[in-house]
């Protein structure tokens, strides 16, 4: 049936984009069968899903939201919400943290972006988290093992890598110089960003399995290297990147008012800094420089602020301001240079239209060359030269000022190697090898921005595979080399065990053929540390359009921006989540759909009985019947089928 002229112009329709020739087999001796004298017969193989590829921390989002729809059933005795909380953890402990300011690099990966819209993952993944902090849900300490690791760092690295050791048994002492847990997750993302109630929800969970803590405690003055040595069967250091860089420009090194933008958000989210100066220039162009603008805008100015009250003071730790709610306070002037255009900052999008909305003025395209400095020193303003569209090439004759009375540089950071400058490099950073080991020193292992400055989920990411390393060097196991795709996959044999559906012993009897036999899962391989399965793998015709089912933000305007703190990402409600986890398109994994059951002209493939069904076990083939047409393969929409058989 045709579609109207105004389904056309009035419905937003599913649509594919090809390429030249895509209507064509690439060969037709490859498609082409001749009734039952071909070979090749359906094989059920599990991928990675893009999704899940594009994570650094390696959720099996793919599972946890298959969970949610509700294709996947928890084990018995267990809610929907827990056994989505549970697989998600398996990789990631801060499933709240992470759906609020994860800038998500698994939506751009995924497949379903060639359909319409990519699926909400943040949005579903705060469900989740929600869920498990308004469930009690707790996490469980492995057997003891009777070994003992220092974590250095409180931040998501060392969380992370403390959780991920007690769930194998290791005992677990976390060291900080703070007086809280939390390291950027605290002290660099604003309240407004991250709720403190959620944050430390999350942390005291990976606590309360018995993690020993050492607060307020710099390793390298206050306790040496030498004694964790001694005292530890393991290190691993999760230092972060506390140490930002200044403007390579002249002057910048001999303004007050020049500042670093991590020690800048660590004095607002300690509550020292409360107000910031009339107007005040951002340099940089990633989530960083966008977190401080927008405090600034929220912020403001406090009227008849005296010398000794100016930000850069406060910030340097001489003094805290301890304004009332009746201050004065007058919006600030914000402006953000960037060198990149703004379509190429490396702020998320939406973080960028956000600080646009908040009043925040972007410059793009330029490049800071030197602070002018008044009489008393202090930077007055910054003078900057224009840059080609490239953003690296400078135009001549383009230098103007742009005045000012705080400039924040947010430009990069390093590590703070105090007392163990040994085990960094020249960059102020720890190298590490492929299993997180500090090369050259046994027992040492690293994760987190110490290692590179970069996403929570990426030191996330590295923790959990730090914590692997230790747990086979205490083993005194070989490493190994680690997977191609080097994520936490699911596990089909163990959903099978899970499922009461285990194999049965194989005897080692000679057998020819194993498709009816229950000790073997006859008709499945796994790729998935292998293989990234892409878009045209996957039937996309099968996909209707569905638009997203979007969170709502409270982004303030910029006359509603001053005082504004309250969060600004709500959360979804169950029946909304669900129903947006349903548009994931289960890309590497049957999702039940029965296409191949009802489109195979030989009733070859069936369903499994339902008392061996369980994810992942849908479907079957009976090869006696099967004549190789790849009907099946063609019409999965999920990429799950190949014609493999017999290759």
């Amino acid at each position: 049936m045709a579609t109207s002229r105004d389904d056309m112009q009035n419905e937003k329709l599913t649509f594919r984009r090809f390429k030249d020739g895509e209507n064509q087999w690439e060969s037709w001796a490859d498609k082409i069968f001749v009734q039952d004298t071909s070979h090749k017969c359906p094989t059920y193989v599990h991928r990675t899903p893009p999704c899940q590829g594009s994570c650094p921390s390696g959720e099996d989002i793919r599972g946890w939201l298959d969970i949610v729809r509700g294709i996947e059933k928890p084990a018995e005795g267990m809610s929907m919400q827990e056994y989505a909380f549970r697989r998600s953890t398996d990789a990631n402990p801060f499933p709240s943290v992470m759906g609020r300011v994860c800038p998500a690099p698994c939506e751009d990966g995924c497949n379903r972006n060639e359909v319409e819209d990519h699926v909400g993952i943040n949005s579903v993944e705060q469900y989740i988290g929600d869920q498990a902090l308004e469930g009690g849900f707790q996490f469980e300490a492995g057997p003891d093992t009777g070994k003992k690791v220092a974590v250095i760092g409180g931040g998501p690295a060392g969380l992370a890598a403390a959780y991920q050791l007690r769930r194998r048994g290791h005992g677990v002492t976390l060291f900080d110089d703070h007086d809280s847990l939390g390291g950027m997750m605290r002290f660099g993302i604003p309240g407004y960003r991250m709720p403190r109630n959620v944050l430390d929800g999350e942390i005291n969970r990976i606590i309360d399995m018995g993690v020993e803590l050492k607060l307020n405690t710099r390793v390298g003055q206050d306790v040496k290297v030498e004694d964790l040595e001694k005292d530890f069967d393991a290190i691993v250091w999760a230092v972060g990147a506390w140490s930002g860089r200044q403007l390579p420009i002249p002057g910048a090194d001999k303004a007050p008012n020049a500042v670093i933008g991590i020690e800048y958000l660590e004095a607002f989210n300690q509550g020292r800094l409360q107000a910031v100066s009339p107007t005040v220039v951002v340099v940089g162009g990633g989530d960083t420089s966008i977190d401080v603008a927008s405090v600034a805008r929220r912020l403001g100015t406090i009227e008849g602020m005296s010398e000794d009250e100016y930000p850069e003071n406060v910030i340097a730790g001489k003094t805290t301001h301890n304004y009332g709610d009746d201050a004065k306070r007058k919006p600030a002037k914000v402006i953000l240079l960037s060198r990149s255009p703004i379509d190429k900052m490396n702020a998320a999008e939406h973080e960028i239209h956000d600080a646009q909305r908040e009043g925040i003025e972007i410059i793009d395209c330029v490049n800071p060359v030197e602070l002018v400095l008044d009489d008393n020193g202090r930077a007055k303003a910054v003078r900057v030269q224009k840059l080609e569209s490239d953003g690296k090439t400078p135009i001549e004759g383009s230098e103007y000022d742009i005045d000012l009375d705080l400039i924040v540089a947010a430009i990069g950071q390093g590590g703070k190697l105090d007392g163990f400058e040994d085990i960094g490099n020249e960059r102020k950073l720890i190298d590490a090898d492929q299993h997180y080991q500090v090369p050259g020193r046994p027992g040492h292992f690293v994760a987190g921005d110490i290692v590179r400055p970069h996403l929570l989920t990426t030191a996330i990411g590295q923790a959990s595979i730090a914590a692997e390393s230790v747990d086979h060097f205490l083993k005194h196991e070989e490493l190994g080399k680690r997977p191609k795709v080097d994520k936490h996959h699911f596990n089909l044999l163990e959903k099978m065990q899970e499922a009461g559906l285990a194999p049965a012993e194989y005897d080692h009897s000679s057998v020819w053929g194993t498709s009816e036999s229950d000790f073997a899962i006859h008709n499945f391989e796994d790729r998935a540390k292998q293989e990234i399965i892409p878009a045209e793998k996957l039937f996309l015709g099968h996909f209707e359009y569905t638009p997203r089912h979007k969170r709502e933000e409270d982004v303030p305007t910029a006359e509603e921006v001053l005082g504004h703190f309250t969060e600004r990402m709500k959360p979804l409600p169950e029946e909304e989540a669900v129903k947006e986890a349903d548009r994931c398109m289960s890309c590497g994994m049957c999702f039940e759909c029965d296409n191949c059951v009802i489109f195979c002209p030989q009733d070859a493939v069936y369903r499994v009985p339902k008392d061996k069904h369980t994810m992942g076990r849908y479907v079957a083939t009976d090869y006696k019947k099967c004549i190789g047409c790849h009907i099946c393969a063609d019409v999965c929409p999920t990429g799950y089928i190949d014609m493999a058989m017999g290759e």
